[in-house]
């Protein structure tokens, strides 16, 4: 990651213990100092090889952008696109989603971005389901003051959780779509790889924003 290195703000684990790092762990970042400016931060949770971030980062250069991805070599793919692309308002965190608060100081993202998480079926995981109770307890403390959460799946069966579980752990569910390609909000949408993917067997999107109450 050498030639990314400047995009790269953190990497790895900070100990072995997940649960021991995200209670005690901080290094904390000062967004004015990494992207040179007091611009609003968000945050996509799983940025695969940088898709939607690339066009999103182009589309709005008055907003930071915050990247996280646990594959190591998915997120190089990410950074070299964007820094083949100039971009100067992305930057990345290789490390597990639970450990974000690590790095994140409460309260600083404005937005945060769940594009085709992993929908985890089995009762077994639902705690690694980017949207269970635990999470949602994270994205809580990163968040600002009506903050939001956007996600997108192609799941009815994640998404309908999803929503159940915005409901009951502090957000308000707003722009709910169950087809998103032919909904109102289609126009302004960023198709992800994934995204065009489903779209092109018939599938529908599923997306909705959950605010911070």
């Amino acid at each position: 990651m050498q030639r990314c290195a400047p995009l790269l703000l953190a990497r790895g684990k900070p100990c072995k213990n997940l649960k021991e790092a995200a209670e005690t762990y901080r290094a904390l970042l000062d967004f004015r100092e990494v992207f040179g400016n007091d611009a609003p931060v968000e945050l996509e949770v799983g940025c695969g090889n940088g898709g939607f971030l690339l066009e999103k980062a182009q589309r709005e250069h008055g907003v930071n952008f915050l990247a996280v991805e646990l594959c190591t070599n998915v997120i190089l793919t990410a950074m070299e696109r964007m820094q083949a692309a100039g971009l100067g308002n992305v930057r990345f965190l290789n490390i597990p989603a639970e450990i974000l608060a690590c790095y994140i100081p409460p309260h600083s993202v404005r937005k945060i971005y769940l594009n085709f998480s992993t929908p985890l079926p089995e009762r077994s995981r639902e705690k690694q389901r980017l949207t269970s109770p635990r999470f949602l307890s994270i994205y809580r403390e990163l968040l600002e003051a009506g903050g939001s959460i956007e996600q997108k799946t192609d799941s009815e069966p994640f998404f309908d959780y999803s929503l159940e579980q915005f409901a009951q752990n502090g957000f308000e569910v707003r722009e709910v779509s169950r087809d998103l390609h032919r909904s109102e909000w289609a126009g302004e949408n960023i198709v992800t790889e994934y995204e065009a993917k489903f779209a092109a067997q018939g599938l529908p999107i599923f997306r909705a924003v959950a605010v911070l109450k």
